[in-house]
Parts: C-alpha cells; sequence; structure tokens
C-alpha cells in the first residue's frame, strides 16, 4: 500500500469508518512505531511502520466480510452495553472477526443493520454526500391526511437547527386503528423516522428497516444473519460509486 494516511489506513483495515477511526487519533488511542499520534493527516508508510490500536497491533492482512442482519426487537446496536441488555453482537457470536455496523437502529427498532470490517465501504454507506436511500415500513396509531403526508414529504424540523429532507412515502394498508406507511429517506439522524411522525402528533407502533440502497431484507428471519455472496459485493460497491 506504500504511503498513506493514518485514518484512511485505519479504516482500510477495518478499525472502524474513517471519522470514528479520527475519533481514535484525537483520543491517543493509536500508536505509530510505539508513539501515540494524536494529530489528524499524519501520514505512514505501511510498508514499514507498526500501527496500534488500544495497544493491540493492527494486522493488514484480515479477510474482508459482509453481513446482512435482521435484528430484532430489544437488541442495541452497540458493542457493550453498561445495563446489560441484548446486543447485536450477541446475535454474531459464531463470527470472529470485528465487524462495525453502518448505520443503526434504536432498541425498539428492528430489520436490516449491515455490518463489515471494510471500513471504506461503512464511510461510503454513511457518508451524508452519498444519500444512499433507505427504506422503513412505519406502523403509526392514526391516520395522517393528505396534508400530514404532504408535510412529511417536503419536510419538517426535528429540532430547530435541522429540517429533513425531503423524502417519500405512502401509505400500504389501515387497519383499525393504525396504518402501515413505506417512507424512504436519504439521510440517518437519531431516530429520525420517530421524530418525523412525532412532529405531526403520531406514535410509532413499530419500525422496521427494509432497505438500504439495494440490499434488502429478502429472505431473512427475525435475528437471521448472512453473509454476502461476492457478486453481491461486487454489485454493492458499483453502486455505491455510482451514486
Amino acid at each position: 500500500m506504500g504511503k498513506m494516511r493514518l485514518h484512511k489506513f485505519l479504516a482500510q483495515m477495518g478499525i472502524n469508518s474513517r471519522r470514528n477511526c479520527e475519533k481514535l487519533i484525537v483520543k491517543g488511542k493509536v500508536k505509530v512505531n510505539n508513539v501515540i499520534i494524536t494529530q489528524l493527516g499524519t501520514e505512514i508508510d505501511t510498508n514499514k511502520d507498526k500501527i496500534k490500536v488500544n495497544n493491540k497491533i493492527v494486522h493488514k492482512k484480515v479477510p474482508r466480510i459482509y453481513v446482512l442482519l435482521n435484528k430484532p426487537r430489544g437488541f442495541l446496536c452497540t458493542y457493550h452495553d453498561p445495563f446489560g441488555r441484548p446486543t447485536i453482537y450477541d446475535l454474531l457470536k459464531k463470527i470472529k472477526i470485528k465487524l462495525n455496523y453502518a448505520g443503526r437502529l434504536d432498541l425498539d427498532s428492528e430489520g436490516l443493520v449491515f455490518l463489515t470490517n471494510d471500513g471504506e465501504l461503512i464511510n461510503q454507506i454513511t457518508h451524508p454526500k452519498k444519500k444512499i436511500k433507505k427504506v422503513y415500513l412505519v406502523k403509526i396509531k392514526g391516520f395522517p391526511n393528505d396534508n400530514d403526508l404532504r408535510v412529511l414529504t417536503n419536510g419538517v424540523p426535528i429540532s430547530h437547527i435541522f429540517t429533513t429532507n425531503p423524502c417519500q412515502l405512502k401509505i400500504l394498508k389501515k387497519n383499525k386503528n393504525n396504518c402501515i406507511v413505506e417512507i424512504s429517506i436519504n439521510e440517518g439522524k437519531k431516530r429520525q423516522i420517530r421524530r418525523m411522525f412525532s412532529y405531526l402528533g403520531f406514535q410509532v407502533l413499530k419500525l422496521t428497516r427494509t432497505q438500504i440502497g439495494i440490499l434488502n431484507l429478502k429472505g431473512l428471519k427475525s435475528g437471521q444473519y448472512r453473509f454476502l455472496g461476492k457478486q453481491e459485493i461486487i454489485n454493492y460497491k458499483q453502486f455505491l460509486e455510482n451514486n
């Protein structure tokens, strides 16, 4: 690989996304030849320098793994929960290589989570400039009218400094007291879908992410995961490059 910026190298080695690798550097968690580096933009020679993160050597020949998980409700997207609640990594115990997720789901949400040790790919999926489409099925209490749908579609303020981008949504099914809405967004603020419907006074009863880009939940039962095939990986990388 030769010379390369440190945070990019760490991302390529699957330590985390580029942005999170920058945070590790700033926090003093990274050493180059046993010297702590906190300066962003530091360049290394990957053929000569020895890199450590949290005092563990970063190995350069780690196979890349790509996983789709159907996260059940009640599981956290985190490595460790101080309260001992289940995490998605409890479902992935058989995979011995450390994986990072591209876009979390909150405790009460379920559906598609993409995991990999390819930090460069995570960076592409989660970078705001890419605007990768995510699709959700949302069960809400009550029935939004045409004006509600128009307001949501045009974008709503979910904080005093952030208004959501225009999105696509449609009502798929109406039940006695609730309905199922499909919504597609190209951003990912914390609990964004719930906050969007809350803005109009609707309670979200169930939230399921069904799609991230061209990846979907097809064939995966709740709690199950599968590895992406070689051609799927190629297709997904091409999709990201073309976005």
